[in-house]
């Protein structure tokens, strides 16, 4: 009877201890993004500095074809030669 009454308390640490690591885990997760953000602002500081301006009007090339552009011309039909 010992182990059967053991086996709540053991299922409920084992539950504490899922929990505690994955609230660990979110903060360190958010203190990496928090770590990242001062960073690449930190750079776009130096960056400003040297006189550099992003272009982010511009869009960026890609290789992929557009889904909603308009379709490609036919083909133009060939012309027939004048009979001489």
């Amino acid at each position: 009877m010992p182990e059967e009454s053991r086996r709540p308390d053991d299922v409920e640490k084992i539950l504490h201890d899922e929990k505690s690591l994955a609230a660990r885990k979110e903060a360190l997760i958010a203190d990496l993004l928090k770590q990242r953000e001062a960073a690449i602002a930190d750079f776009d500081r130096k960056l400003a500095k040297l006189g550099y301006q992003a272009n982010s009007g511009k869009p960026r090339r890609s290789h992929h074809k557009r889904s909603g552009s308009a379709p490609t011309a036919p083909p133009a039909k060939a012309t027939e030669k004048p009979k001489a």
